[in-house]
Parts: structure tokens; C-alpha cells; sequence
């Protein structure tokens, strides 16, 4: 008997255009609420906040009853890692945040993640933790623009965080990123580390969602009772970034940053695809 490996969807240019117009709707919503996260706002407010605009835009929130989650958004606060169920609990000055959302606009996902620190920083050690998790973000990104495996991913994540963080920074070990298009969660996965597996090949018309997540100290962590909040068990606080990106025939299109990931691919000497929502007569991410 032989078994399958799980199929990969691929993505036609008009398919990764409609998946743009999502991901544009995203990075407006993780906008508004950079904007708005500040001490004394509850997690639960901010999620309020992300419902209503995506309703307002036509779109749909993705998280909102997956699996019988119960919120818009996954809101993680300090040694929560990810998936955090809003409350009402108000942010204090210093705690570390990470926002994760999705949203569909006609039957296509976007996903993404950021992480923040509320008023002033507690420490360096937490302002370094935010840098090195988005950094290792764009590392991710970077290495698919020239990828021939999947896998290849992880390593970049990997060997960037053993660089910038040594010792100092553990992996959530377990989960990662994943396809993304008319499922939030496809084949293949996308670790954040070394695996024996190298994965499916990169082809033009794979989107893949890459978010690393990263504890500070050792990576031990549980699951709460609530089947859904993982939170880290050895003291130290967590971050967890992440962009649905589009691999096309002209490079690379990160669906969920404003300028389709322009100006962070070229700080690396990458090219970016042409953005389908840029130039006159496009249409804006809510249509």
C-alpha cells in the first residue's frame, strides 16, 4: 500500500490576485490595530475592533468558529505563544503581544501575524525578541525566493536565529506555517527549524503562510485546558510573526504586507513581483 503525500494547490494569476485583495484588507486591519493596542485596552477590544472592520470591508473573518474557535483574533500576551483567546483583561505597559488574524474575500484566505511591545519596553532582552521574530520572518521569506524545496525555509529560519539570538531564543517546537488559499490551513506545513523532510517542491502558484514562533530561554511550553492557548512553561515571554506570501512567475508576492513585501525583499537584494493592486484602475482590497 502506498501513501499519498497530501496534495499542494497551486494558484493561477488571477487566483493570487483575489489572495492579494485579502491579504491587502489584512495588513489595513494590523494597521489599525498597531494603531490602537496601547495600556489599558483589553485583548477583547481589540478583537472587536478586527471584527468590525472586516465586516465593514465585505470580507470574512477566518478564525472566527474554526474548529470552534470563539474570536476573530488569536491575541498572545507575554509567555503566551500563540493562539490566545481575547479577554478582558487590559494590556499593561511592556507586556509583549502578538496579533494573529485571517479573512476571506470571495472563498480565498489571507493569514497574518505581529507581534508588539505595549508603551514603553520592559527590557531589551523583549525588544530583541520582537526584532530577531520578524527578522526571522523575512529570513523565511527571503530563502523562498530561491528555493527549490520547501524545507529550505526552516533552515533559513533556523541558522538566522541561531545567529542573532545564539542560545538565547527557543522555537516553539511542533508547530509552523502552512499552504494558504481557498483553505486558511493546506498542504504542505512550514516549519520554522530543520526537519528530515525537504518538502514539495516551489513552484509558481504556491502561497504558503511562514510564522516563526520564538520563546525566550528554553522552548518548553503546554497546552491549556482550553484546547487552544499554548503557553510557555520556563519563564520566558514569547513572539510570533507571520505573512502569507505567493510564489509567481515574475518572484515573490507577500500578500499580507502593504507594498506586497517591495522594500524588505530589496533590503535583501530581492525583486518583488509586480503588485496586481498597484497602478491606476486597480481595484482596492475591499472590492
Amino acid at each position: 500500500m502506498s501513501i499519498r503525500p497530501e496534495r499542494v494547490e497551486l494558484k493561477t494569476p488571477a487566483q493570487i490576485a483575489v489572495m492579494r485583495r485579502s491579504g491587502k484588507l489584512l495588513h489595513e486591519v494590523h494597521e489599525m490595530l498597531a494603531a490602537a493596542i496601547r495600556p489599558g485596552i483589553t485583548t477583547n477590544q481589540l478583537d472587536t475592533l478586527a471584527h468590525d472592520m472586516i465586516r465593514d470591508a465585505g470580507a470574512t473573518p477566518n478564525f472566527l468558529g474554526y474548529q470552534g474557535y470563539p474570536a476573530t483574533l488569536c491575541i498572545s500576551v507575554n509567555e503566551v505563544v500563540v493562539h490566545g483567546i481575547p479577554d478582558d483583561r487590559p494590556l499593561q505597559d511592556g507586556d509583549v503581544v502578538s496579533i494573529d488574524g485571517g479573512l476571506i474575500i470571495d472563498g480565498w484566505h489571507s493569514d497574518a501575524a505581529r507581534p508588539h511591545i505595549v508603551g514603553a519596553p520592559r527590557s531589551v532582552s523583549d525588544q530583541e525578541l520582537v526584532r530577531i521574530t520578524q527578522e526571522a520572518l523575512w529570513a523565511g521569506i527571503a530563502a523562498l525566493a530561491s528555493a527549490q524545496r520547501v524545507g529550505e525555509i526552516g533552515a533559513a529560519i533556523e541558522d538566522f536565529v541561531a545567529e542573532a539570538a545564539g542560545d538565547s531564543l527557543s522555537h516553539l517546537e511542533g508547530f509552523g506555517g502552512h499552504g494558504i488559499g481557498t483553505a486558511m490551513h493546506q498542504a504542505p506545513d512550514v516549519m520554522n527549524y530543520r526537519t528530515r523532510s525537504r518538502g514539495p517542491r516551489v513552484r509558481s502558484g504556491l502561497c504558503l503562510a511562514i510564522e516563526p514562533m520564538l520563546i525566550q530561554g528554553p522552548g518548553n511550553w503546554e497546552l491549556e485546558d482550553d484546547d487552544w492557548t499554548v503557553r510557555a512553561t520556563a519563564g520566558g515571554r514569547a513572539a510570533h510573526a507571520e505573512h502569507s506570501v505567493a510564489v509567481t512567475d515574475q518572484g515573490l508576492l507577500v500578500l499580507t504586507e502593504g507594498d506586497g513585501g517591495a522594500a524588505e525583499l530589496a533590503r535583501r537584494g530581492i525583486t518583488a513581483a509586480p503588485d496586481p493592486l498597484a497602478g491606476p484602475g486597480a481595484p482596492r482590497a475591499g472590492e
